[in-house]
C-alpha cells in the first residue's frame, strides 16, 4: 500500500507527464530525452507550483557545498534544456517563468496523482450518426429524453447551489469564472540588471532604467515612481510584495538589459507586486539607433496590459522618436549618470559629455536639456555667478524646445531660469505646467512648481504640489515638503517632517538647517545650540568655532550668541572664505542689525540672487518688513498681489 505521506509519482502538464521518481518525461505518451540536472530543476519547481524557486535553493540541491563549478553557467544550461524539452519560450514563458536575480517559477496548472494516464481521445459525434441515434422507436425514444431531463434538472439543482464547490470547478474547467481584473494605478520600474557583468557598464543599464521610467512617466493616468527611490533597489533580494509594500505600488517592472556593440536587448518583466504574480513578459532587440522608439515602444506594452488608456496625444509622444546617433546616445547616458552624483564635479563632467554628444547629434533634443540642467544647477547652488551660469541654462533649453516643443525637461529648465533668474513669474509657472503637463509623474517637476507657489505666497496649492512629489518618489528628500511648512511658518510639522527624513539619512540635507531653524523659531534656544554644534555647517560655521559660541551662549545669552554668530561670518568672508549672500543677511535680520542685513539683500538683488525669492514669506525677514527700503525691494521683485 503507497504512502499517503510520500511525494506523488506521476504529475501531468499540457500534453507533458513527469515521473519524479524514475525521473522520465513524456510528452503524448511518449519518452523524451532529456536527464539530469534539467529534470532535477524541474522536479523542484513541480514540488511547489506556482511558487518561487529561489536561485540559492537551486544551488544548495543540485550542487552542494563542496562542489565546484560555474553555478551561473550551470544554471542556465540546465534550465535552457529544460525549456528545449518542453518547446518553453523564456521570453514568452508558458511552463517556466524566469524572475531576474532572484529565481524560477513554475506557472502551468499541474495535475497530480500516483498512477496518472494520458486523457481518453473522444471522437466527436457527426450529425448522420447523431440523427440515427435518435430513429429509434418512441417509447424508447421517450425513456432516453426522459433520463436526459431528470439528469438535466439534477445537474442544474446541484450547479445552482454550489454543491460540494462543483459550480465553481465546473465554471473554471470551462473558463467561465475568471478572476477579476486587476486595478493597477501605480507602477514602479526596478533598475534593470546588467547582464554584461561588467560594473564599468553600470551607467548603461541605469540610464535604460532612467528612460523607460520617463517613458512611462508620461502616462498621466498610472503613477510612476520616479528614480531617485527606485535606485535604492539596484541588487537588492527584498521580496517584490515588500517592495511594493514600501513603494505603495500596484505593479512592479524588472528586466534587463545587454548590450552588444551597436546592439541592445531589454527584456522585461511586468508583476503584480502584492501577489508576486506574473503578468507579462517581452523580449526586445534593436540596433541602439531605435533604442528610444523602443523605450515608447516597451511603455505601450506595459500600459496596454495594465489596461490603461493612452490618449492620442500621449501615444503619439510615445511613439515620436528620431533615431539617434550611437555615440551621442551613449555619450548622453553617461552624462546622466554624472548629474545624478549632485555634485560640482558630477555637473562639469556631465556637461562635458553632454556636449560631446551634441558634437555627434546637434539635433538631440535631450543633450541640450541636459546642459540646460547642469547649468541651472551650478548657478543655484554658488558654483556660477547667476549671471554665468542661467543665460547658458536658457540658451540651451530653448534650443532643446525648438528641437522638441513636446520636450518636458526643456520646460521645466527654462521655467527654473525665469523662476531662479529672470524673475518672470508667469512665464515661469506657464512653462512649468506644460512641463508638469507633458510628464505628470515627474516628483521633482511637481517639486519645482512647490517651490515657486511658495515664493508667490501661495501655500495651500504649495503644500499639495509638495504631497504629490512626495508621494511620486517617497524615498528622495522631503526637502520641498519642509520649506512650504517653514514659510507657513508650522514648525512642529517641520521639525516632525525633519526627524523623520533624518531617521532614514543623517546626512539629509534640509532637514538638519531646518530641526536647528525651527527651535530657534520656536524660542527653544538650548536645543538650537546642541544642534548647530553637532552641524555647525547650517550656520555657515566650523566644529572648531563652535566651543567659543557656546560659551558666548552661556555666559552672555542668545543675543550675543547672534551677534558672535554675525561677527564671525564677516571674519570668514574677509578672509575669502565662501559665505553664502542668503546666510550673512538672515544671520544679521536675526540679530536685529538691520543695516547689515538690508545691505546683503541688496546685494543679492544686484546678483540676481535666489535669496530674493525668499522675500515674501521666510520668517527671518519679519524684523525687516517695516522698514521702507525693505518694501521697496519686494516691490522691485514685483511678486503678483
Amino acid at each position: 500500500m503507497p504512502d499517503p505521506a510520500s511525494p506523488p509519482r506521476l504529475i501531468r502538464f499540457g500534453v507533458f507527464e513527469v515521473d519524479l521518481r524514475s525521473g522520465e518525461l513524456l510528452k503524448h505518451g511518449r519518452m523524451i530525452k532529456v536527464h539530469g540536472q534539467p529534470i532535477d530543476v524541474l522536479a523542484m519547481l513541480l514540488e511547489r507550483p506556482a511558487e518561487m524557486v529561489t536561485r540559492e535553493e537551486l544551488q544548495k540541491k543540485l550542487w552542494p557545498q563542496g562542489t565546484f563549478v560555474d553555478f551561473e553557467h550551470g544554471l542556465a544550461t540546465a534550465v535552457k534544456k529544460l525549456r528545449q524539452a518542453l518547446d518553453d519560450s523564456a521570453e514568452n514563458p508558458r511552463f517556466v517563468e524566469t524572475l531576474p536575480r532572484r529565481g524560477y517559477r513554475f506557472i502551468y496548472p499541474v495535475n497530480v496523482g500516483a498512477g496518472l494516464k494520458p486523457a481518453p481521445t473522444v471522437a466527436p459525434v457527426s450529425p448522420p450518426v447523431l440523427w440515427a441515434a435518435m430513429r429509434t422507436s418512441p417509447l424508447q425514444w421517450r425513456i432516453a429524453a426522459l433520463a436526459v431531463a431528470v439528469l438535466a434538472a439534477t445537474a442544474a439543482l446541484v450547479i445552482a447551489f454550489n454543491v460540494a464547490g462543483l459550480r465553481d470547478r465546473v465554471m473554471r474547467a470551462v473558463g467561465a469564472v475568471r478572476e477579476p481584473p486587476l486595478q493597477i494605478q501605480s507602477i514602479a520600474v526596478l533598475p534593470l540588471e546588467n547582464l554584461s557583468r561588467n560594473p564599468d557598464e553600470d551607467y548603461f543599464a541605469d540610464g535604460m532604467t532612467d528612460e523607460l521610467i520617463t517613458s512611462l512617466g508620461k502616462i498621466s493616468a498610472l503613477r510612476v515612481i520616479s528614480r531617485t527611490s527606485v535606485m535604492q533597489y539596484k541588487g537588492t533580494t527584498k521580496p517584490l510584495p515588500e517592495i511594493a509594500r514600501e513603494l505603495n505600488v500596484d505593479a512592479v517592472v524588472e528586466g534587463t538589459v545587454q548590450r552588444s556593440g551597436d546592439r541592445v536587448r531589454i527584456t522585461a518583466n511586468l508583476l503584480h507586486a502584492p501577489t508576486d504574480r506574473h503578468l507579462w513578459a517581452e523580449s526586445y532587440e534593436r540596433d541602439l539607433r531605435d533604442v528610444l522608439s523602443l523605450q515608447g515602444e516597451v511603455a505601450r506594452a506595459i500600459a496596454d496590459e495594465v489596461r490603461v488608456k493612452l490618449t492620442p496625444d500621449v501615444q503619439a509622444r510615445l511613439a515620436r522618436a528620431h533615431p539617434v546617433d550611437p555615440e551621442a546616445y551613449e555619450a548622453y547616458l553617461r552624462g546622466r549618470y554624472f548629474w545624478n552624483k549632485r555634485t560640482e564635479d558630477g555637473y562639469k563632467k556631465a556637461i562635458a559629455y553632454f556636449e560631446q554628444a551634441l558634437e555627434n547629434d546637434p539635433g538631440y533634443a535631450v543633450a541640450w536639456a541636459g546642459l540646460a540642467d547642469c547649468y541651472n544647477l551650478l548657478a543655484n547652488y554658488d558654483f556660477l555667478t547667476p549671471k554665468e551660469g542661467f543665460p547658458k541654462a536658457k540658451a540651451a533649453a530653448t534650443k532643446a524646445l525648438e528641437l522638441d516643443e513636446t520636450l518636458a525637461e526643456g520646460h521645466a529648465s527654462l521655467g527654473y531660469v525665469k523662476d531662479n533668474y529672470e524673475w518672470d513669474w508667469p512665464g515661469a509657472e506657464r512653462e512649468i505646467k506644460r512641463a508638469i503637463e507633458l510628464a505628470p509623474n515627474r516628483a521633482d517637476f511637481h517639486g519645482l512648481h512647490a517651490d515657486f507657489l511658495v515664493s508667490m505666497g501661495r501655500l495651500e496649492d504649495a503644500e499639495a504640489a509638495a504631497k504629490r512629489a512626495v508621494e511620486l518618489d517617497p524615498f528622495a528628500p522631503r526637502e520641498v515638503l519642509l520649506r512650504v511648512y517653514l514659510y507657513a511658518r508650522r514648525y512642529d510639522d517641520a521639525l516632525r517632517e525633519a526627524k523623520r527624513m533624518l531617521e532614514y539619512n543623517p546626512d539629509a540635507g534640509m532637514a538638519q538647517p531646518t530641526v536647528s531653524y525651527s527651535y530657534q523659531l520656536k524660542g527653544m534656544y538650548d536645543e538650537h545650540i546642541a544642534i548647530v554644534e553637532k552641524w555647525p555647517h547650517v550656520l555657515g560655521l566650523s566644529a572648531e568655532d563652535m566651543p567659543a559660541g557656546r560659551k558666548v551662549y552661556e555666559s552672555r545669552g542668545w543675543q550675543a550668541f547672534k551677534d558672535w554668530h554675525t561677527e564671525q561670518l564677516e571674519k570668514k568672508r574677509r578672509q575669502g572664505q565662501p559665505v553664502q549672500l542668503f546666510v550673512l543677511a538672515m544671520a544679521n535680520a536675526e540679530a536685529n542689525h538691520k543695516e547689515e542685513a538690508l545691505r546683503w539683500l541688496e546685494k543679492a538683488y544686484e546678483q540676481r540672487n535666489w535669496t530674493m525669492l525668499t522675500l515674501q514669506r521666510w520668517p527671518a525677514w519679519d524684523s525687516l518688513r517695516s522698514d521702507p527700503r525693505f518694501q521697496d525691494l519686494v516691490r522691485r521683485m514685483n511678486f503678483p498681489v
